[in-house]
């Protein structure tokens, strides 16, 4: 039973706080703090972005409005505008983002069941970076082009679950095709990627650490056809090829053979050609891989939707990566809590709940019930209209 707790520390208390203690020691994140700590700092943040606030100063009008109800969230040091972007501004973002990844572990392992709706048993990883633009004179250190400022989340998003075990977050001017120097392959994982990645040197250091990837070729590649294999012309293929690279470069960077696989979708009125260096599954698998690739176009619109990553609480690299990555702790968070007490709602309903009821003291279970029946209501209420 949670009597007495508000919904919003009923959610905080999914956290694994010795982890947190110990990004913080790892970083010195508490030197020198008298009142303000790290986790108040975190609680703050995390209370911006489930409830959507929009400026320090609208984070320190409703929390000191409800300050009687504070050392009950959790929250011990003294809430201000001033303090709060101290905090942001000094305090290393590395905290935030080594304790990210402690709640993608524990995602991950809970998220591992889920079926991904192809028969694969491989763990598969969609690839691909989002750009958020600023204001160059606001955010100097953001270079993007001549009078433009933005940077880019580069995401690793496990399809099993939506899960994102990769982060990488530079200014603008970075190509997509660098983060692959920064991943560590996985043996057996596919990682699906578009064109922006078609690096076949960084290609073939997947392929030696006995990883399987899925992109699209361009038009002008070069290649000699080895082998031609039998497709279902009905299922939208049109061919499915073994072959070896004959550019001057392309050789060179990748001397093994690929497979070529070009697939018509129906859906887009669109012929796709993609390039593997998977020759166990069907042809037909490969052209469906590639179409979940788009979880992670979702993932980029979800967040940028539901969570404050656009419009930031401070102008320094420090402050904005902070913010980016206590988002992600709780887009990771909250999908823990959904899977933990298993609700059977949409995250993004889950979020919309305790965005307006943060301050509630009720059971989550109970809350959501209410919210699901009264949901269920409104359908079957709208569904009784359609025939009257």
């Amino acid at each position: 039973m949670n009597t007495g707790k508000t919904i919003f520390k009923q959610i905080m208390d999914f956290l694994p706080l010795y982890e947190f203690r110990r990004c913080v020691k790892r970083y010195r994140g508490n030197r020198k703090v008298i009142s303000f700590s790290c986790f108040d700092q975190f609680l703050c943040m995390a209370f911006a972005q489930i409830t959507h606030r929009e400026s320090l100063r609208d984070i320190e009008a409703c929390l000191r409005f409800q300050k009687y109800k504070l050392y009950h969230m959790g929250i011990r040091g003294h809430v201000s505008k001033s303090t709060l972007a101290d905090a942001n501004e000094n305090r290393d973002w590395r905290i935030y983002a080594d304790f990210a990844q402690v709640l993608i572990h524990r995602a991950r392992h809970l998220y591992a069941g889920e079926k991904l709706g192809l028969d694969l048993k491989n763990t598969v990883y969609a690839l691909d970076s989002t750009t958020i633009d600023l204001c160059l004179s606001l955010f100097p250190w953001a270079h993007f082009r001549k009078n433009k400022g933005a940077i880019k989340l580069h995401t690793l998003l496990e399809l099993k679950g939506n899960i994102p075990v990769f982060i990488k977050i530079t200014d603008g001017k970075v190509h997509d095709v660098n983060v692959l120097d920064q991943l560590v392959p996985e043996c057996g994982a596919y990682y699906i990627m578009d064109r922006g990645y078609l690096d076949f040197a960084r290609l073939f250091v997947l392929h030696q650490y006995h990883a399987f990837f899925v992109t699209r070729a361009k038009s002008n590649f070069k290649f000699n056809r080895l082998y031609s294999h039998p497709v279902n012309k009905k299922m939208g293929l049109k061919c499915d090829q073994t072959i070896v690279l004959t550019g001057i470069y392309s050789s060179k960077s990748y001397p093994d053979k690929l497979r070529r696989i070009k697939f018509y979708d129906q859906e887009t009125n669109a012929e796709f050609c993609f390039i593997t260096n998977s020759f166990a599954v069907p042809a037909f698998t490969i052209a469906m891989l590639y179409k979940y690739r788009w979880q992670v176009e979702l993932f980029f619109k979800w967040i940028k939707q539901h969570l404050q990553i656009k419009s930031f609480y401070g102008t320094s690299e420090n402050a904005v990566k902070t913010q980016i990555w206590i988002a992600v702790t709780v887009y990771v968070l909250i999908a823990i809590v959904k899977k933990q007490l298993k609700l059977q709602i949409s995250l993004y309903t889950f979020l919309q709940i305790l965005s307006v009821n943060p301050f509630e003291k009720v059971d989550i279970l109970q809350l959501v019930t209410e919210n699901a029946s009264i949901e269920n209501e409104d359908q079957n209420y709208k569904q009784l209209n359609l025939f009257n």
